[in-house]
This record gives C-alpha cells, structure tokens and sequence, in this order.
C-alpha cells in the first residue's frame, strides 16, 4: 500500500440522488487526521502561493476553465444529479461557472492596490517644513526648494493575500458557488480548504481534480467532506485567516460567534420580495416571477416568495401568474424540458408543506399547487396571507409564491422592506423616480427595475443587509475581502 492510499479516510459515504434516491457516487469522509492534514498543507501552499506572479495564477485560473469546458456534459449531468437541478438550469450553472473563472483570471492580473498623496494637509506640511530658527518659510524666494524637497514623499497603497481560507459552501450551486469562494482566494494568491455542502460534494472533488491538472500547487485547494464537529473545528482554527461561508442565517451567526479573530463574510438567507407597479409589462413580469420563484423547486437564497402587485393590475397579473405557475412541468430533473424537480431531500419537502398547509389552516387561499410527491412539491401560488406568517416572513426556500394585493406603490415596497432579511429585490416599473426613491427605505444588497431578485451576473456586488449576512461577493469584492492593504512610505527628497 503506497503512503497516499494509506492516508486515505477509510469510510466512504454514498450521496444520493434527490429526485429518486439513487446513489450517484461516493465520496470520502474525511477524520481528524485528514482535516489536520488539510490545515497543514493549505499553510504550506500558501508560502508558495502568495510568492506567484500574477501571470501564474491567472493562467491556472484560464486553464481551470478550459479542462472544465472540455469536460462540460460530464459535469452538468453530476450537477443535475446530486442537486436535483433540471438540465437547462445545470447548463446555465455551468455557463457561469466558466465566466466566473475566467473572470477571475482577469481579476489576477488586474489587480493591485494605488497611490496615496501624501502632499494633502496643509497644517501638517507646514508643522513638519518649518524652518530651524522657527521663521515662516518664503514661498516667493529660496525657501521654496526647501518646500518641494521635504515635500517629496510617495505613498502607495499595496494589497497582500491574507492566509489559508475556509470556504464552506451550500447545495444548490454545487459549481458556480463554490467558484465565488474559490477562484477569487486564488486569484489574489490565498490557498483553500473547501467544506462543500454535505448533499453535493461530487461536484466539488471534480472541480478540485480540474484545479490540480491545471497546474495548481498542492495543498493550495482542498476538499474536505467531513462531519460538522470537524467542520467547527477549522472554523476556530487560527492557522485559518478568514471564513467565507453561504447558507443558512441560523448557522451563518453561529460560525461569526466561534470564528474568533479571523474574517468572516456571510452570504445568508433570504426573503425575496417583488413589487408590480400599474405600469409594469405584465407578462413579462409574470414569466419572471415564475423563473425566480419556482424554477429549481425555489431553492436560491435570492428567489422570488413574496409579491405585491398593484390593486388596479391585481387580478389581471393574479391570471398570468397562476397560469404560467401551473404550466410549469415537474419530475426528473435529468429529463429534458423538466422545469421544476425535487428540493434536495424529502425532509425539506415535508417542511414546505406543512409551512403551505398552517397558511391555508390560518385563511391564506391556495390558487394552485401545494402538492407533495416525496421531495418534489408543486409549484405553488398562495394568496390572502398575513405578515406573520412563516410562508411571508421566513424563507421557505421552496416553490411557493406568495400574492398580495396593495393600494399604493408607496406601500408595496413598504411591505416589501419589512424583512429582517435584505439580499435582493424587485420592482417592475417605468418610473425611474420611483425606483430611485425605492432604494432610499429598501436596505437590500441589491434591486432590480424590471426584473426579479435572482438577476445576477458573476463579477457585481452580491450579498446583503439585516439577517442577510455581511461582505460581498463578486470576483472584485472578493479579493478585496480576501487580502489586506500594507502601506509603503518613500521620502525621496
């Protein structure tokens, strides 16, 4: 047996297919020693990464790309399978995924701190230029090379990677997700230790493999599948220098509590919010609240659950709503032209109906859906619902929409904003005084005229205010978070 086969974890764990419980594949679970062993080399590598020419990483990043390109069908269909997202959507994960790498590479080669101008304050100037005797300097004669001698100073502003990162990432962007963590630490010369989510880590160890043929140092990323003691474990880790975590808000502040002095950014829950206004196009508006509400059984942080449309469009959009809702077809999300498959287990499932069932016990009017199959629930349209209840107020992170009728546009976006989550919203349109007033009272990351909260594009800002989380995503944003500025003073007078 050869030394890497005896360091191998030695219980494996099947990960299952949501949809219908088949096994997909295995995967490692890793102990204490292989967690050691990750903390360990991710320190190591580190000492290599942050010496590497911007250049090197950028090319890793551009060849990660192209392995994962050349291998596109393979890992749409593991995504499709361990996550229970319907073909179209893995493809469109993928599509991002590849942009989001290659964006990164641009990141690397473009990134750099700058200038400070150290000539700036007057009071200071003259404190420090003063003259021996104490005499004020004469600008009008000599004194003024004096003046420009002491004055040559230049300050510059340089980033430097911070350490080994933690990324711990969530199921339902098993690829993409995982990349927003990933590509920027390499980019800007950290290494990773990547705790994937315990339902989709396959797609991971793939992503991982890529990583490794494209020329990236050992040690510099790592994948570890492991129980959630061991997980809390390297969150307190100091060898570890930040914590870059998407999930649940509920585990997101626990990991803030225990991770000690290192970073930490959150990218939490969500209660996406949309709000229709009499000028809206309400088909278009309508096609979009299905896209970002049902599609993927709901399961995106940023997805559409609440809408409140304008009384005087009310039961037209209540019409286009519901129709495109109920056409939406669900099953197999291996099968093409299936829009909505399982959620990821059959105890989410079980949740999001009895969340469905306390509303319609409590008076909210079921328009269609509701149904449960095992994991897979219908695609649901509720209306009548109150503020309090958990299909309004909580994040369901499944396929119901809930409708609500408003009198103002003033008091859409009001409800709209009476959320302890703010990651993303909503607002269909054509008074840009509106939309720009809308923004001053809705403390969301993000708002979107004329679309849904699930628009997003890899390179902006992405995460959000309240329960939300804090730090942002987006290649930029964060290799920002993921280094530190060291200060440089020159006197060349």
């Amino acid at each position: 047996m050869s030394a890497i086969e005896s360091a191998r974890p030695q219980r494996l764990e099947k990960i299952l297919a949501p949809y219908d419980g088949a096994v997909v594949g295995e995967m490692e679970v890793a102990g204490a020693q292989e967690v050691e062993a990750a903390l360990a080399g991710a320190l190591a590598a580190f000492k290599v990464m942050k010496r590497l020419p911007r250049f090197v990483r950028a090319d890793i990043l551009d060849r990660t790309a192209d392995i994962i390109e050349a291998r596109r069908a393979e890992f749409e269909r593991l995504i499709a399978a361990e996550a229970g997202k319907p073909l179209y959507d893995a493809r469109g994960e993928m599509s991002r995924s590849l942009f989001n790498l290659r964006n990164a590479a641009r990141e690397a080669r473009a990134f750099c701190g700058h200038e400070v101008p150290l000539d700036v304050d007057g009071g200071v100037f003259e404190y420090q230029t003063a003259t021996p005797d104490g005499r004020a300097l004469d600008l009008g004669k000599t004194d003024i090379d004096m003046l420009a001698n002491l004055g040559r100073r230049f300050g510059v502003a340089r980033r430097f990677p911070i350490g080994p990162v933690l990324a711990i990432t969530p199921f339902n962007f098993p690829l993409n997700l995982v990349l927003h963590k990933v590509a920027p630490a390499i980019a800007v010369g950290n290494s990773v230790v990547l705790k994937p989510a315990p339902q989709t880590p396959l797609t991971s160890r793939l992503m991982a493999e890529a990583f490794a043929e494209a020329g990236l140092p050992e040690g510099a990323l790592t994948v570890v599948h492991c129980d959630v003691p061991l997980a809390e474990k390297m969150v307190r880790d100091e060898r570890l220098k930040m914590v870059t975590f998407t999930g649940s808000a509920k585990v997101g502040w626990h990991i803030k509590d225990i991770a000690g002095k290192k970073k930490v950014a959150l990218e939490l829950g969500g209660n996406g919010a949309v709000v229709v206004a009499p000028d809206a196009d309400l088909e278009f508006a309508a096609a979009r609240c299905v896209r970002g509400g049902v599609v993927y059984g709901g399961q995106y942080c940023i997805g559409v659950q609440r809408i409140y449309a304008h009384a005087g469009i009310y039961e037209r959009f209540k019409a286009l709503l519901v129709e495109k809702v109920a056409a939406c077809r669900t099953g197999d999300p291996l099968q093409e032209g299936v829009d909505v498959g399982p959620v990821i287990d059959e105890g989410a499932a079980k949740r999001i109906e009895s969340w469905i069932e306390e509303a319609v016990a409590g008076g909210a009017k079921l328009l269609t859906g509701g149904k449960r199959e095992g994991a897979l629930i219908h695609p649901t349209v509720i209306t009548d619902t109150r503020p309090d209840m958990k299909v309004e107020c909580e994040e369901i992170f499944g396929p119901v929409i809930t409708l609500t009728k408003v009198e103002t546009v003033e008091e859409g976006v009001r409800r709209a904003a009476n959320s302890r989550y703010g990651l993303q919203g909503g607002f269909f349109t054509n008074d840009l005084r509106a939309a720009f007033r809308s923004l001053e009272d809705w403390d969301v990351g993000g708002l979107m005229i004329n679309d849904v909260p699930i628009y997003r594009i890899d390179n902006m800002p992405f995460g959000g205010w309240g329960d939300s989380g804090f730090g942002r995503e987006g290649t930029r944003y964060a290799m920002e978070s993921m280094s530190d500025i060291k200060f440089l003073v020159v006197n060349y007078g």
